[in-house]
């Protein structure tokens, strides 16, 4: 198993400003969520199903 440092990306959706959401896959089945690119600051980790449940619900709703 390798330490590699977890690579945040960006919400596309994501303006201007520091109000942003970032994601990274982590090792194993979760998925982080966090307010900044910082894990530290992670809000939430789920699965990798459940988010991706969840991004297509978004993306139904607009």
């Amino acid at each position: 198993m390798t330490n590699a440092p977890t690579e945040w990306r960006k919400s596309s959706y994501c303006g201007e400003g520091e109000a942003c959401v970032y994601v990274a896959a982590a090792p194993g089945t979760l998925v982080r969520v966090a307010d900044r690119a910082d894990p530290a600051h992670l809000v939430m980790a789920t699965t990798h199903a459940a988010w991706a449940d969840f991004v297509e619900a978004v993306k139904e709703t607009g």
